[in-house]
């Protein structure tokens, strides 16, 4: 008995451990992930010092909070334009011309950062241009993964990818903090370009596929191409429509601060702020089971619905540690939903197209939290910061619920059937024996 306790246990242990396969069989995924963490790290820094900067300038909660509006419209302007390029250019020379970029907008708030007085334009306009590149940039960088792993290890890729960005997100705001404050913004920024410096390098060999010759010049007619097919998809269309509805309901950063002070324990604010990272951290380390799923979509489904049910429960939880543990689940069906949206992406969606796809991808993830706090801020006006966070959750059930009932080729999306993950796979295949 014993020893059949011990095989199940083994068993169980290598079916939830993270498959480390992609960074085992591929040089260009192992410098696209190092790069990555790298820079993350870096950005990590400037995105604690530029507000910490902006408020030690101006003593200004309007002045911080305009830094992400001057972000918005460069973010979404260049997340759909870095998508038409990312289809039409070269990704590898995009990846490296914004990073590139990105380097030289830290090392102008570097200098900024030096004057005996700073220029709060500065950080504004440097705001906006960071954004702008990392936009730009994204869109390549997603298009360009899936052309360097097999295909079978793309969800091995998106949970290696959320391990990186969890722990970063845990680790890094802490430790720029730190930085910024004992040692200076200056000294910050300039860590920051060290680390671009040095992703440059990483990002220098890798070697990306060449682009195919008919592919479609950058331009509105090829944007609107690539909208066109996304809303031909109904399986894609459930993917992006999902998660701005498990955002726009359930996500309540926003109301931290004041569910702490409810509690209070003002000091649990950070912990709140944590919880989700330490809840996707776990989920990512224990995502060996997710290559075994082959209907991502449904399992997309699954993980929305958890993550508003966590989120209505946190509502109720008379203690902070409750709350940090229902905030923790959010966090780790949302890596789940990750995963599975990602992985469905980079199945069915032609090279071609992929570029163009990935900038709608960044928009649907990225307004969907923007949007969530703007709610929680409204209904919290009127009911409190409980019945803005409990009514959120539940709506979030209700919406992805009525959704997965209005859209039955998203629900029933099996990755051994669908003609697109087929035609896809069969392309990968058909070019690796060339």
């Amino acid at each position: 008995m014993p020893e059949t306790a011990d095989r199940s246990l083994g068993a169980l242990f290598l079916r939830l451990r993270m498959d480390l396969g992609p960074l085992r069989d591929s040089r260009d995924f192992r410098l696209l992930f190092g790069s990555g963490a790298i820079t993350m790290f870096g950005t990590f820094l400037t995105l604690v010092a530029l507000p910490l900067q902006m408020k030690g300038l101006t003593g200004s909660y309007m002045a911080v909070g305009l830094v992400s509006v001057a972000e918005f419209v460069p973010m979404v302007v260049c997340g759909l334009w870095g998508g038409a390029i990312a289809d039409a250019l070269d990704r590898r020379r995009i990846i490296l011309y914004t990073e590139a970029g990105l380097c030289v907008t830290v090392l102008i708030l570097m200098v900024n950062a030096m004057l005996p007085s700073p220029q709060v334009w500065v950080l504004y306009v440097v705001g906006a241009l960071s954004a702008g590149f990392g936009s730009l940039q994204r869109p390549s960088l997603e298009s360009l993964i899936p052309r360097v792993v097999r295909h079978d290890q793309l969800g091995a890729v998106a949970a290696l990818n959320s391990f990186r960005w969890n722990l970063g997100a845990i680790v890094a705001p802490g430790l720029s903090g730190l930085i910024a404050v004992a040692f200076g913004f200056a000294a910050a920024y300039a860590l920051n370009v060290a680390t671009f410096l040095i992703s440059l390098v990483l990002l220098w060999p890798v070697k990306a596929p060449r682009r195919a010759e008919d592919a479609s010049p950058a331009s509105i007619g090829a944007l609107v191409e690539g909208v066109r097919y996304a809303v031909g998809r109904p399986d894609l269309m459930g993917t992006y429509l999902v998660d701005i509805a498990a955002m726009v309901f359930a996500f309540s950063t926003a109301l931290y601060p004041f569910l702490a002070g409810e509690l209070g324990t003002p000091q649990a604010v950070g912990l709140f702020f944590s919880a989700s990272a330490v809840g996707s951290l776990i989920a990512s380390v224990t995502s060996g089971w997710t290559g075994h799923v082959h209907r991502q979509g449904l399992g997309v489904i699954v993980a929305a619905i958890v993550w508003g049910a966590a989120v209505a429960v946190a509502a109720l939880m008379p203690t902070a540690w409750g709350v940090f543990a229902c905030l923790a689940v959010a966090g780790a069906a949302d890596m789940v939903s990750g995963v599975f949206r990602s992985t469905i992406w980079n199945q069915t969606i032609p090279d071609e197209l992929r570029g163009r796809l990935a900038g709608i991808e960044l928009l649907s993830y990225s307004s969907g939290p923007m949007l969530g706090n703007a709610r929680a801020g409204l209904m919290a006006q009127f009911g409190g910061a409980r019945f803005s966070l409990g009514v959120g959750g539940l709506l979030c059930v209700g919406a992805v619920a009525a959704m997965a009932a209005s859209l039955p080729a998203f629900r029933g999306y099996d990755a051994r059937t669908d003609e697109h993950a087929l035609r896809e796979r069969a392309r990968r295949e058909a070019a690796t024996e060339v």
